[in-house]
């Protein structure tokens, strides 16, 4: 890498402004299947449980993709 910080260029959205949204979405989906997402740091999460987060947020993206390709 050049110097760079891997995590923040990771993390940066196609749309910055999106970023709260998206914060609301995964914390929406958290609730929904019962994983405990908190505001800031969750190391203390499993990966299975984190990976669920994603997971679900993608499903219901591309449900919601569908629908509106109907």
């Amino acid at each position: 890498m050049s110097g760079s910080n891997s995590s923040s260029s990771s993390n940066k959205m196609a749309v910055p402004q999106a970023k709260e949204a998206m914060n609301r979405f995964k914390q929406e989906v958290a609730s929904e299947i019962g994983v405990p997402l908190k505001e800031g740091y969750n190391g203390d999460l499993t990966s299975a449980q984190a990976g669920s987060i994603g997971g679900e947020m993608v499903k219901k993206m591309i449900m919601k993709q569908e629908e509106q390709m109907k």
